[in-house]
């Protein structure tokens, strides 16, 4: 018994494990995959969002640049156009025409000057006391002389503020001279200040030496500009982008564009942490997500294996439960054929002894006998001999009766008869536990059709059931019958002790197979399920009523046929 036992713990160990194992395979295998797919092709995607959303962000103000920068120029070319120191004096020319400009642009243009070949600005007109100002050695100067127009870098020049020119080459009355205007550069740096996105993305413009030709609050490191240079690396207008690291080691994406109409790049640059936030944030809860499904197979993993095993090995307890239950079923039908054969052998010498006693009987009346000193005596043996023969005999019957339980032949049944019969045939064990049996039979209840040895079981193992309970302080088990008021064509059948009743948490598994609430040995757990299975088989039903401390009350309902009915009013 002892090596069955760890034999079988030894089974539900290896069960258990293989149990677990399989459930982390086949868990953490598919989600390990699926979640790396997921992840990685997320962050491929947002990567690729992201720079082409800076991209086209950086590419569209490079555009709004190089327009703003084109059509600045072509208001400076067209007023050049109209330019003829024959017929108006150059002051009084720059003056209306700055005036035009100031009404359709606003501040965008500062001032208007007219250069002759000297480089000497021999006309003004603006803020500024800028009238014969010498530019002949100016840088801008000596690149725009040369050309039919020219943009500067921004400088701070002669004024002292930062600022760039647009100069146009004119020629009047056979004489060159260059037509100048200062572009408002807050005006024009407000272009590229507008490029902001997130908190640390900023956009900034270079010229081709690497000088800073917009204001900025981010620090540049001169190897990273020299690296945007080269012109070759920007193809059809295409926005490069790259991520890069600072002196003090801070990782930020760079992208840059190359303007049209200046050697000018954009630009922008944004902290690594800044522009990937939200999918660094998206892997952190996709993370959390994980620990948390891994947390959970985990705990599944471990306790669901425990909770088979344990339903496996309650299962094998009530199979060898239900095993011996079947060897003893197969002892007690041996029992009663053989307790049948003991009633047929005695209930035969039972019948000659009574018939013995009363052919003495007749003899002692025939044979003068009156002066016999122990006629009295013998009278009172035979007259007690008839008796306890008789007794015998009801009591043979009964155990006749009850040995052919098994029989579920449908008849018309009397219901009060039966439950006669059970109260008779346990009066002396309810006597002997100090049970008293009261009953209160409805004479007018009806026939029913239905199995009498299964009713009888019923009724048995109910009224035993009230006398086990009280069978350490006695009580009184009330039977009653009668025809339901509320269900009907149904006959009642209750079953009323005041014993202990039955605990709350116990009363929906009573009638479930195998429980029971007796000590070992003394209940099987089979009694009332049985009962349910041949009630509802009858297309009955029944209920149980109890409060622990005042008793317990067991309700049967069967069906009749109206039929029965009348036949029963007929009699």
């Amino acid at each position: 018994m002892e090596q069955t036992l760890t034999d079988r713990k030894a089974f539900y160990h290896i069960l258990s494990r293989k149990i677990t194992t399989l459930i982390l395979v086949v868990s953490f295998f598919p989600m390990l995959l699926t979640t790396g797919i997921l992840v990685y092709r997320f962050n491929l995607t947002y990567t690729d969002k992201i720079q082409a959303h800076i991209s086209e962000v950086v590419q569209k103000h490079s555009q709004n640049i190089d327009t703003f920068l084109s059509e600045r120029l072509g208001n400076i070319r067209y007023t050049a156009l109209h330019f003829d120191s024959m017929q108006q004096a150059p002051k009084i020319f720059l003056q209306q025409h700055l005036a035009i400009l100031k009404s359709e642009y606003g501040d965008v243009f500062t001032d208007l000057g007219l250069i002759n070949k000297k480089g000497v600005q021999f006309a003004y007109e603006g803020p500024f006391k800028l009238e014969n100002a010498d530019y002949s050695k100016a840088q801008w100067y000596l690149k725009a002389i040369d050309k039919p127009f020219f943009i500067s870098d921004v400088f701070a020049g002669l004024r002292g503020h930062p600022h760039f020119i647009i100069a146009v080459k004119v020629t009047s009355n056979g004489s060159d001279y260059i037509l100048r205007s200062t572009i408002n550069f807050g005006a024009f740096n407000s272009l590229v200040e507008n490029i902001h996105i997130g908190k640390t993305g900023l956009a900034f413009l270079v010229n081709s030496k690497g000088e800073l030709q917009t204001q900025t609050k981010v620090g540049i490191n001169e190897s990273i500009i020299a690296s945007m240079l080269d012109r070759s690396c920007y193809k059809d207008n295409e926005t490069v982008f790259a991520k890069k690291k600072d002196a003090s080691g801070n990782k930020f994406i760079c992208v840059t564009a190359m303007l049209n109409n200046i050697d000018w790049i954009m630009v922008f640059r944004q902290d690594l942490n800044d522009a990937f936030s939200d999918l660094w944030k998206t892997q952190f809860l996709t993370l959390v997500i994980f620990i948390l499904g891994c947390i959970a197979i985990l705990s599944v993993a471990f306790t669901l294996p425990r909770s088979i095993v344990k339903l496996i090995s309650s299962a094998d307890k009530k199979s060898e439960v239900m095993n011996k239950q079947v060897v003893e079923s197969g002892k007690l039908a041996t029992i009663g054929e053989l307790a049948a054969g003991i009633a047929h052998e005695i209930n035969n010498p039972v019948a000659i002894m009574v018939e013995e006693a009363g052919w003495i009987g007749d003899l002692l009346e025939e044979e003068d006998l009156k002066e016999c000193e122990n006629l009295d005596e013998f009278t009172r043996a035979l007259v007690q001999i008839n008796t306890q023969g008789k007794r015998c005999k009801e009591i043979t019957h009964k155990l006749l009766s009850f040995a052919r339980k098994t029989d579920s032949t449908i008849n018309d049944v009397q219901v009060n008869e039966v439950i006669t019969e059970m109260v008779s045939l346990t009066a002396k064990m309810a006597r002997y536990n100090n049970v008293i049996i009261e009953t209160n039979l409805n004479e007018g209840i009806p026939y029913i059709r239905i199995s009498p040895s299964e009713l009888q079981q019923v009724v048995l193992n109910l009224i035993n059931n009230g006398i086990d309970v009280m069978e350490k302080t006695g009580g009184i088990i009330k039977i009653k019958t009668k025809v339901s008021a509320i269900e009907k064509n149904n006959l009642v059948i209750s079953m009323e002790d005041n014993g202990p009743g039955i605990a709350k948490d116990n009363l929906n598994r009573i009638f479930d197979p195998f429980f029971t609430t007796k000590a070992v040995g003394k209940g099987t757990g089979l009694g009332l399920s049985i009962c349910y299975g041949i009630i509802e088989k009858m297309g009955g039903k029944i209920d149980v009523h109890s409060q622990v401390g005042v008793g317990t009350k067991f309700r049967i309902w069967i069906p009749f046929q109206d039929e029965i009915l009348e036949k029963t009013d007929n009699e």
